[in-house]
């Protein structure tokens, strides 16, 4: 099965070698037909501590690292 990349911004680079990223996906709602926003945070490994709060950043899935972390850092979006 490939793995999934998902685009975001970093919102934390408080802890070490990790990042907290917003993904932010949109949808029509089945009923009311509006569009709607949804945001979910992904922790990601950024082995250098590279990117900073505010960045654009694409993750892929990866092996577990911790506990929290399921994602690594691929490469900084184009914003």
């Amino acid at each position: 099965m490939p793995k999934r990349i998902l685009s975001g911004v970093v919102t934390s680079d408080a802890n070490a070698q990790t990042v907290t990223v917003s993904v932010e996906r949109r949808f029509t709602h089945p009923v009311l037909k509006k569009t709607i926003r949804k945001s979910k945070k992904y922790r990601a490994h950024d082995e250098n501590n590279t990117f900073k709060t505010g960045d654009a950043v694409r993750i892929i899935e990866c092996a577990p690292k911790s506990k929290t972390k399921r994602w690594e850092v691929l490469e900084a979006a184009e914003a």
